[in-house]
């Protein structure tokens, strides 16, 4: 995710401070959602081994995938990211995304 590990008392408003027997040991700055989506897409990268543009089609919307469970397409910008790191247009992320909507929908009428 990108977040960077900082001494316990230099940490502020927004960072994590973990502890460890009651004592502070790490405090742990999160990236900005926007950075965290480049890290992201750059672990999915070194994953599948190849630049994600380069993947096959079924394995694009695997990626939409797993991106849209962690909240990609949340942060601004995010479908115009994905889409340029995949290199397929907006649309086609939008479409990737709705199948995998009206699969979960297939699904729990089924289950229903």
């Amino acid at each position: 995710m990108g977040g960077e590990m900082i001494a316990p008392e230099d940490a502020e408003g927004d960072d994590v401070v973990l502890a460890w027997e009651g004592r502070d040991v790490v405090a742990v700055r999160l990236p900005h959602l926007s950075d965290s989506l480049d890290h992201i897409l750059a672990e999915l990268e070194r994953r599948h081994g190849m630049p994600l543009c380069e993947l096959d089609r079924k394995t694009k919307q695997s990626v939409v995938r797993i991106l849209e469970t962690r909240g990609a397409f949340s942060v601004r910008h995010g479908v115009e990211t994905v889409a340029s790191a995949l290199g397929v247009s907006r649309f086609t992320v939008y479409n990737y995304i709705n199948a995998q909507e009206e699969k979960r929908a297939k699904k729990r009428r089924d289950e229903g």
